[in-house]
């Protein structure tokens, strides 16, 4: 919209505010000259019983004591005689010419003397009127008030909607982070750029202009964000990259042009962008051409970023979980310098950060930490957070003083697949979910390359009617061809269990999931990782998705003969592996029959306890090297 329609659009708007607040103080004037002026009339048609001829009847008569005559409303005011003290006189209508009346008057010796109302209804007309224009008035401040902000609002339009702080009192520092120390490293480093600058320039370095926090969602990226904020102690402003996006072309780049002169009239200083990738995405990626308001806000950001004029002593700290759709002049060196990998964290990490956010909480001193963290690989920052705050509600629940290891994996339990439902009661149904969780667990048990059972349990989460927990030793990184097979294996022996005990006619739908699971495993191992009889080929890409138009027209690398092959191998896989649980369930039937028969009665059977009636029935496989990264 340019600026003259914008003026014109104003100017329309403010016309008819005018006309609307015409309009309304016209008929508000009105009012009170309708409403004044009903009850005098019913007034006088009440109080006038005399005519002109009957007064000058009774003034001949001598009955009148008293006449008061009223010339501005034409009206005398009658008092007779022999009537109370307090009855209000009668009113009669004048004449213009009253002579003869007053003549009576004067003959018949009766007081009378002339009085004026004018004043008194003048006064009255004028409080009544200010009833209606005070309002009116008040109506009309509020008009103009609401104008002024909105044309405020107008012109504060492209301004930047960057948080500022000239020091940033978060309340975190570095030592509230942990799990993350490289991040931690690479950062410090910017904080210690702006505190003694002095230090890197001697030998020739010079202040990096943007670091780029790349990572999954809770892996404390703004967290790392906040902890340089509080630790530099130098101006700091914080903005969203969505922020700058607007529906009007030219807003965008209008707040990254007003964000930058406030960061350069208070450098050395600290500008952080939340999610880029809202701004910052790839351009001329869009079907039929992109975003024209985006790619300008992005060209200025790259422009004040590393253009003509430089940005000396702006520091630029992005986030972002995409940084695949990110344009590649937002990632070269001289814009984001550096880019630092922020990821889940391992084992030690995980240790670390549970020792953080149990500072504050109630802990038993027989929960083990390191136990929770060997438990939870996969865990972000936030969902172990999240797994102690749950852990805590838990205990104020069962009204317990401190936090136990019973609280701990209920409150994993939780985290992971959901809230706990209502437990089966004894049927059917409930024993054959009995055998498929034994299923899995019994052949993952048995094979030698699968990991641990944790526990198994009939007691719902979420979606699931039953679960079977494994949670591998140690960290692992690469997965070996046994290892994929035996996952493959253990997942598909909850669906040969049901048939083994109750026929192929009574199989239900409780192994969909794991079907869905089996296939994609099997087809990474024949399309990407090279682990069937097609050879070592790479067939498919890692991500699939598409991105603004980029993959939509999705070409494939293969034919159609090699498709079919592809699909084939991948039958072959899962065949395979359907067969050895199936045969490893029917050598271990007995054990299976124990195993379901306390399943059914407990509910729940632990992953030692397991181990240990197993091993009663069969020699246990002993555990491999797991490959780690």
């Amino acid at each position: 919209m340019t600026n003259f329609h914008k003026k014109a659009l104003s100017k329309h708007h403010s016309s008819k505010r005018v006309a609307l607040t015409g309009a309304l103080a016209a008929s508000l004037i009105m009012l009170p000259g309708i409403f004044g002026s009903t009850p005098a009339l019913a007034q006088k048609a009440e109080r006038e019983t005399l005519t002109y001829g009957k007064l000058l009847e009774k003034t001949e008569k001598k009955q009148v004591q008293k006449v008061e005559l009223d010339e501005s409303e034409q009206i005398a005011r009658v008092y007779l005689k022999g009537q109370p003290a307090d009855t209000p006189p009668q009113q009669v209508r004048l004449l213009e010419n009253n002579t003869e009346l007053i003549n009576k008057l004067k003959d018949n010796k009766v007081e009378f003397g002339e009085v004026s109302s004018a004043n008194s209804r003048a006064a009255v007309g004028l409080l009544i009127n200010l009833m209606w224009i005070l309002p009116l008035l008040a109506l009309m401040l509020l008009f103009l008030r609401r104008s002024t902000n909105a044309s405020s609002q107008a012109m504060n339009f492209g301004k930047s909607k960057a948080r500022f702080q000239m020091e940033a009192k978060t309340g975190v520092t570095f030592n509230d982070v942990a799990g993350i120390e490289e991040a931690k490293e690479e950062l410090q480093e910017v904080v210690t750029f702006l505190k003694q600058p002095e230090k890197f320039t001697a030998v020739g370095a010079r202040i990096p202009k943007g670091v780029l926090l790349v990572g999954p969602p809770g892996t404390g990226k703004t967290l790392l964000a906040k902890a340089i904020a509080g630790e530099a102690g130098v101006p700091f402003f914080s903005i969203s990259g969505s922020e700058f996006v607007e529906m009007f072309v030219g807003v965008g780049a209008s707040r990254v042009r007003d964000l930058f002169k406030k960061a350069k009239d208070n450098a050395p200083c600290l500008i952080f962008i939340d999610e880029i990738d809202a701004v910052g995405r790839q351009r001329g990626a869009g079907i039929g051409g992109g975003n024209d308001e985006r790619e300008q806000t992005l060209n200025q950001l790259l422009t004040e970023m590393d253009g003509f004029e430089g940005n000396t002593g702006i520091i630029i700290i992005a986030a972002t979980n995409r940084p695949d759709v990110l344009d590649a002049a937002l990632l070269r060196p001289g814009r984001f310098d550096r880019q630092v990998i922020v990821d889940a964290p391992d084992l030690k990490g995980r240790l670390e950060i549970l020792q953080v956010h149990s500072r504050n909480k109630k802990v038993d001193k027989s929960v083990s930490l390191e136990a929770i963290a060997r438990r939870t690989p996969g865990f972000t920052g936030a969902d172990l957070a999240n797994l102690l705050n749950e852990a805590a509600i838990l205990t104020a629940r069962r009204r317990k003083e401190s936090i136990t290891l019973l609280e701990i994996d209920d409150a994993v339990d939780r985290v992971v697949a959901g809230m706990e439902g209502t437990p089966l009661v004894d049927s059917k149904s409930k024993r054959l979910i009995a055998y498929h969780e034994v299923g899995h667990a019994l052949v993952g048990t048995l094979l030698k390359n699968h990991d641990p059972v944790q526990k198994v349990t009939l007691i719902p989460r979420g979606q699931a009617q039953g679960l079977t927990w494994f949670t591998p030793n140690e960290e692992q990184g690469l997965l070996s061809r046994s290892q994929l097979l035996a996952r493959i294996t253990s997942t598909l022996a909850g669906r040969a269990a049901e048939e083994i005990v109750f026929g192929k006619p009574e199989v239900t739908t409780g192994a969909g999931d794991d079907l869905q699971k089996v296939s994609g495993m099997a087809r990474q191992m024949v399309t990407r990782f090279g682990m069937s009889d097609l050879g070592l080929l790479s067939l498919e890409n890692q991500s699939g998705e598409v991105f603004l138009g980029r993959d939509w027209m999705n070409k494939s690398d293969y034919s159609e003969e090699i498709a079919a092959k592809i699909d084939s191998q991948v039958r072959e896989i899962i065949s395979h592996c359907y067969i050895k649980s199936k045969e490893l369930l029917q050598e271990n039937r007995t054990a299976m029959e124990r195993l379901v028969d306390l399943l059914s009665d407990q509910e729940t059977i632990e992953g030692d306890l397991f181990r240990k009636i197993v091993g009663e029935y069969t020699q246990l496989p002993e555990p491999t090297l797991v490959v780690s990264q």
